[in-house]
């Protein structure tokens, strides 16, 4: 605690027109247990009350006053993006920032939480302790990290600037040209959905108690990586049917009411019903001790993916066929990964691998035919 935080803790307890819950009135006390007791009784109803100096409560900023609450946080995105009203004073603006749970009232200042700042910062070097949790984005010249071409770095909350990052990184992909009727169509590489999705899931998944890294898109000649500091706290394998555990729940529900992201349980499957559509390689998910990575690869022909692509895609297209109530079959497999009917032989040894690496399962094991046989995942 510095200075000028102990002195607007001073002034609120000053500004208290009589004792409460976490401030009480001695005199001429010098009993040292039981000013101790005195002191464990106000910080447990301090933060029973949720005052955040009883137990510290997760704050970014502390000690400030109105003028700069509205200056740190970009209020009018803040309304805008929670399609609700702006009231027309000061006071129902920083009300209603509160009932949010982006600032908290003590007094005659105010603090800006964790949450409030992450979303909304007008400029996230205002808060010393998350400015290195902005979002970096990197282009590099091949598939190697040694030649960087641009980096950006987006300083704003996440909220605040969601839309921009996801529309940067989309106008800066590829694009593949196709002919329509009598046109040309410029078709995006990678699908927007997909990238919006991993994206959002990055920033909402993030481990904020590592420190010094940041949630992190690397664009490649022929991928692209999204990290996040944190290992995932459910089985990779299970990303497309698991229903989400995130550290950061009021930061998830918040995106979710903004439509930042799919409701629960829907965002991962989207995305990679995206990549199908898009005839892409399937995204490859990395578990690390202290990060989490989903990789989305360029087009690949058949004989461009190895074992290892083929695996991946037959198990992630059983798991999105599960999830909706269906199966996996041969035929559904072709055209998955757009495999011609005269070469079912090619889809059914894609299958066979795929049983042997104990993804798959037969959900009939007396079925003796490989070609009209159907599959669900191991766990299913």
């Amino acid at each position: 605690m510095n200075e000028k935080e102990f002195k607007t803790i001073i002034a609120d307890i000053q500004a208290s027109s009589k004792e409460c819950e976490w401030v009480e009135m001695k005199e001429n006390n010098a009993k040292p247990e039981e000013i101790g007791e005195y002191v464990s009784a106000l910080a447990n109803g301090a933060a029973c009350m949720g005052q955040s100096k009883g137990y510290e409560n997760k704050l970014a900023l502390t000690g400030i006053s109105a003028d700069e609450v509205l200056k740190v946080i970009d209020y009018p995105a803040v309304f805008r993006l929670l399609q609700i009203p702006l009231p027309e004073n000061k006071s129902g603006i920083l009300e209603k920032l509160a009932e949010e749970k982006i600032i908290s009232g003590r007094g005659a200042s105010y603090d800006v939480t964790n949450l409030g700042a992450i979303l909304f910062a007008s400029d996230l070097k205002h808060f010393s302790m998350l400015s290195r949790k902005a979002v970096r984005v990197i282009f590099y010249k091949d598939n190697s990290r040694i030649h960087a071409i641009k980096e950006q770095v987006d300083e704003k909350g996440y909220a605040v600037g969601f839309k921009n990052l996801v529309d940067y990184i989309n106008s800066h992909l590829p694009v593949s040209e196709k002919i329509g009727v009598a046109v040309r169509v410029d078709t995006p590489m990678y699908p927007p959905i997909a990238i919006r999705e991993f994206v959002a899931n990055a920033l909402i998944h993030q481990d904020f108690s590592i420190g010094g890294t940041s949630p992190m898109i690397e664009i490649f000649r022929t991928r692209i990586e999204i990290t996040n500091p944190g290992e995932p706290l459910i089985d990779t394998l299970r990303f497309i049917d698991h229903s989400p555990r995130s550290r950061n729940e009021q930061l998830a529900s918040m995106m979710r009411r903004m439509d930042f992201c799919e409701e629960r349980g829907s965002g991962v499957d989207r995305a990679i019903e995206q990549c199908e559509l898009y005839q892409l390689p399937a995204p490859d998910f990395t578990k690390a001790d202290d990060f989490t990575r989903v990789t989305m690869f360029a087009p690949k022909t058949m004989r461009q993916m190895n074992r290892e692509d083929k695996i991946r895609a037959c198990y992630q297209h059983c798991c999105l066929q599960y999830v909706i109530g269906e199966k996996m079959t041969n035929e559904t497999l072709r055209k998955r990964l757009d495999i011609s009917q005269e070469n079912y032989s090619i889809a059914s040894r894609i299958i066979a691998d795929t049983v042997n690496a104990g993804y798959i399962k037969k959900y009939n094991e007396e079925s003796a035919s490989r070609k009209y046989a159907e599959y669900i995942p191991i766990w299913g």
